[in-house]
């Protein structure tokens, strides 16, 4: 979520470091390769159960400090602001003071649950509409191998800034190429019934790149340069985060819509497939 000062919280990963710790990659592009995924998830959530997010696949961010980017919302683990039913998680950010700010909302956290290298990472999701909601589904390391944020990296499957309703983001950040040096990688498409309707967003991340599509149609691609982890820090565990952020300096650039909260965002599943 192009986050500068993040505070970061295992399953196993997928492929690879199974036995042992994930060895930092070496200088030199990896061949070129024609990938695929396993066709059934090896980790994923159907919600399918009512009540709270299943614990034993999230946990929760929480707090009200700013995060970084002078967000408004407090997060909590109430399920005022996450909860499950009728098969769907439900994400909402509610106009109501918590601990000093003015919103409450929620940012579940995989980490300790469900840790990944590489893989297909899959999301159904119906985004919020109203002028200031930020809404993200994206991922983190977990180890933070290559240092703070932005050297161990950054994938955003999914971000959306309500004043923009119609525009979906997805984004890497790395050392290299990140936003506070004007240099981030993003692919932006125009996705008509962004808000209201469910769209499938989806990463796919192999050795030699990362590809972000939104309902199958490619919108970006981060190739690993080969020139080591200022630019690909991406040969280690990331996990997921669910969230929707309040105002701050992307979400609320043209201000807050009072009359927009409670916005809510739903997701209908999360699934991830191993690399072959």
């Amino acid at each position: 979520m192009k986050r500068t000062n993040l505070l970061f919280p295992l399953l196993v990963p997928l492929v690879a470091c199974q036995a042992m710790p994930c060895a930092a990659q070496e200088p030199g592009a990896p061949l070129p390769r024609n990938w695929t995924f396993e066709p059934t998830p090896a980790w994923h959530d159907e919600f399918d159960k009512p009540g709270a997010p299943d614990p034993a696949k999230w946990g929760y961010d929480l707090g009200g400090h700013g995060w970084g980017n002078n967000e408004l919302q407090y997060y909590t683990d109430s399920l005022d602001n996450a909860s499950v039913a009728d098969g769907v998680l439900t994400i909402t950010a509610r106009k109501k003071k918590r601990n000093g700010r003015a919103y409450t909302s929620a940012r579940l956290v995989s980490k300790g649950k469900g840790d990944f290298l590489y893989g297909r990472f899959e999301m159904r999701a119906k985004l919020p509409p109203g002028r200031g909601t930020w809404p993200a589904l994206w991922m983190l390391p977990t180890d933070q191998a290559y240092g703070g944020w932005p050297k161990s990296g950054e994938i955003d499957i999914m971000e959306h800034v309500g004043y923009d309703p119609n525009r979906v983001h997805i984004t890497m950040h790395t050392q290299a190429y990140n936003h506070t040096i004007n240099t981030q990688r993003t692919g932006i498409k125009q996705v008509d019934g962004a808000i209201g309707k469910f769209h499938v967003y989806r990463t796919d991340w192999t050795p030699d790149a990362i590809r972000g599509y939104i309902d199958d149609e490619l919108v970006s691609e981060f190739p690993n340069e080969g020139t080591g982890p200022a630019a690909w820090p991406f040969d280690q565990r990331f996990h997921f985060l669910i969230n929707i952020a309040v105002g701050g300096n992307w979400g609320g650039k043209e201000g807050v819509d009072e009359r927009a909260f409670p916005a809510s965002m739903q997701v209908d599943y999360v699934r991830v497939y191993p690399l072959k």
